[in-house]
């Protein structure tokens, strides 16, 4: 069994990990229990009572988070000429098309988020095996293969956040920073909360939520209690 750090003795002083805590003080007794020199992410995880590897009961989505993750997110913009000018001035740190292709191919990948076109989706399908297992390919569904790409960027930078069930069942995402004030870092859950729970799959059966813990960079586990959040 690995030896416990000081500063997680500290933090387990402050968290009983096997109690659930309503949303409000999940947030509040994280940011007590961070002592990471550094401001960590807030993550949150959400284990659904879904079975990824039926195709009808695939939870995908995107939510727009009120107070943003906390981070400048790197955005590229593959299109054509005619929407270059848009795309630089909703705030795309890159923007091209061959040029960027041929660097992705090459390895390059230092970027968050990529945003295209319907009529480029050609080239961009034979990049999958670099973008793939990155989690940077552009999708439909999360509205970053788009004609309107001036808009995507903006809501990109202001804090859309795409997600998807992993093989597990489980949706595990930032949701902010711990110098967020801790109604912010509540507001930001419940917002992906509300949207996870709208995206239920008809074909899935029993309970929908099985937990949700919130949790920052090296810290613990926070159980959230269920019957804490509405609508759920």
């Amino acid at each position: 069994m690995a030896k416990l750090t000081k500063n997680q003795k500290k933090a387990l002083a402050i968290v009983d990990v096997a109690k659930e805590y309503s949303l409000t003080d999940a947030a509040e007794l994280l940011k007590k229990a961070t002592f990471t020199k550094f401001d960590s992410s807030v993550d949150i995880d959400v284990r659904l009572g879904v079975d990824p590897r039926k195709a009808d009961q695939m939870v995908r989505g995107v939510s727009s988070l009120p107070h943003g993750i906390g981070k400048t997110v790197r955005v590229l913009v593959l299109c054509t000429p005619d929407k270059e000018a848009e795309a630089k001035a909703a705030g795309a740190d890159h923007v091209g098309l061959d040029d960027y292709i041929s660097k992705i191919e090459g390895g390059w990948t230092d970027i968050d988020v990529i945003i295209t076109m319907p009529a480029i989706m050609a080239k961009v399908g034979r990049l999958g095996k670099v973008l793939g297992p990155r989690g940077l390919m552009p999708n439909p569904k999360s509205g970053t293969v788009t004609t309107d790409v001036a808009t995507a960027v903006t809501e990109v930078k202001a804090g859309k956040i795409d997600f998807k069930v992993d093989k597990t069942g489980i949706i595990h995402t930032s949701i902010g920073k711990v110098s967020f004030t801790s109604d912010k870092i509540a507001e930001n859950a419940m917002e992906l909360i509300n949207v996870i729970s709208k995206l239920k799959p008809s074909s899935s059966k029993g309970t929908y939520f099985k937990s949700i813990t919130l949790t920052s960079t090296m810290g613990p586990g926070i159980k959230i209690d269920k019957n804490s959040i509405p609508g759920i």
